[in-house]
């Protein structure tokens, strides 16, 4: 494997970006990789690292880089904690614009990058960015052929931009991995979610995986489930398979 971090420019400034992907048989299909609230760490890079060994390009970019933050080590299960507040923080900052601006400044910079291939993308958020996922299939529908949200939140909401009406705005393959118990993603807005999909006659498949709750397929997290983990990266691989080649 080949992996770097590197500073890529954006319209407001510059995000610290994870790239990895195989040494030979290149270009490689590209595959944007949002991280979760808890920030960039190791786990992630992990991730990274197994999409990269099924043949990808795959970009790990920090969306907190606007605060000035890479990483937040460790974490208080305490939700008053005050590094739990900054999380929260960190996380309702962004925006759904924000991260398609840098979208576009990482599709950028992979187009003048000889090892990537992004004639045809896929992209995958997890928690906070499974909304980032689906909206980055919307605004880049000439170039997002396969999208996943791995237990997203806000994919139902009144906004314009709701995960479930911008499905409606691309004809990629979009995937929803959903735990059954999830107070950031609760069963009824994963109902609503379904229901809107199939009304939309979308190709599209929302999945809950049973027993689960969210963050069940970061293996450092308590509330990871190994099976439930494996089920997760068969369905990615699958669908990137399919889509990117």
């Amino acid at each position: 494997m080949i992996e770097r971090q590197i500073d890529i420019p954006t319209a407001d400034g510059a995000t610290s970006t994870f790239i990895v992907h195989p040494e030979r048989d290149g270009p490689h299909p590209l595959i944007l990789f949002y991280m979760d609230a808890p920030a960039i760490r190791e786990e992630l890079r992990d991730m990274a690292r197994r999409f990269a060994s099924s043949g990808y390009y795959v970009m790990l970019p920090n969306l907190y880089y606007r605060e000035g933050v890479m990483e937040l080590g460790p974490l208080s299960p305490d939700p008053e904690h005050p590094s739990r507040k900054q999380m929260f923080a960190l996380m309702n900052g962004l925006t759904i614009p924000m991260v398609m601006s840098d979208n576009d400044a990482l599709l950028a910079f992979a187009d003048a990058d000889a090892a990537a291939n992004t004639a045809r993308v896929g992209t995958v958020g997890y928690c906070m960015s499974g909304q980032f996922s689906i909206n980055a299939a919307a605004h880049r529908s000439d170039r997002v052929v396969a999208s996943a949200s791995i237990y997203g939140t806000y994919l139902v909401t009144d906004r314009d931009n709701s995960p479930h009406l911008k499905a409606r705005e691309t004809g990629a393959e979009l995937y929803f991995a959903c735990a059954e118990t999830d107070v950031w993603a609760p069963m009824d807005m994963v109902r609503d979610l379904e229901t809107s999909l199939k009304a939309d006659g979308l190709p599209a498949e929302v999945e809950i995986y049973p027993g689960t709750h969210h963050g069940f397929a970061f293996p450092q997290r308590p509330a990871y489930d190994k099976l439930s983990a494996e089920r997760h990266w068969e369905r990615l691989v699958a669908l990137f398979g399919r889509n990117l080649g």
